[in-house]
């Protein structure tokens, strides 16, 4: 059963899977595409055609909008941003006011598990790896590989995360999740599970 609060406005053209909830000044517009599970936060925004794997969280006033697609189980943080224009202006050279017409959204594509703290800005178009950690308040530019943890503005790599989000710890050759035991293998500055 799909729960929707009094005070969210969802579009009825969006389609959203079996348990998901939707709180108190929510916004999913048309065509949105939500998948079972998904929580969608107080005052969060889901923009057109936006696309949620299953068991996503997206908490309050977040704002993704269109054309971001997010895989299974992907996390975004209280009051993060996902843009969708490389090169905004509210007018065009003529001094014009510009249209939905007048630019191309890019979008912001967050591959599964990724965690996407709060207040951070992901500005499109970039991809965020399977399992990364984007720390809060970072300013990600570049495309960010799976299981990295990367933080500042601009983000940069710090670390490496394993699936429970932990900080992997150097075991000879490889890294270990101090947490579930997982191995992983680091080849020319990427990561893979052992």
């Amino acid at each position: 059963m799909v729960f929707i609060a009094p005070g969210a406005d969802v579009s009825p053209d969006a389609t959203l899977g079996e348990g998901t909830k939707i709180w108190h000044l929510a916004q999913v517009r048309e065509d949105a595409r939500l998948g079972i599970d998904c929580i969608i936060g107080r005052g969060a925004y889901i923009g057109t055609g936006v696309t949620l794997g299953d068991n996503c969280k997206v908490q309050n006033y977040a704002l993704v909008y269109e054309p971001a697609v997010l895989e299974n189980g992907v996390f975004i943080g209280p009051a993060v941003v996902l843009t969708n224009d490389t090169y905004p202006r509210a007018v065009s050279p003529d001094g014009t006011l510009k249209s939905a017409h007048d630019w191309t959204p890019v979008g912001v594509t967050i591959r599964e598990g990724a965690s996407i703290g709060a207040r951070a800005v992901c500005v499109a178009p970039v991809t965020i790896g399977r399992w990364a950690t984007v720390a809060a308040g970072a300013v990600v530019t570049k495309d960010v590989s799976d299981f990295a943890l990367v933080a500042g503005v601009p983000a940069k790599r710090i670390r490496w995360v394993g699936k429970a989000g932990v900080p992997l710890e150097r075991d000879n050759e490889q890294w270990m999740c101090p947490a579930t035991g997982a191995r992983y293998i680091e080849e020319d500055d990427t990561l893979r599970e052992g």
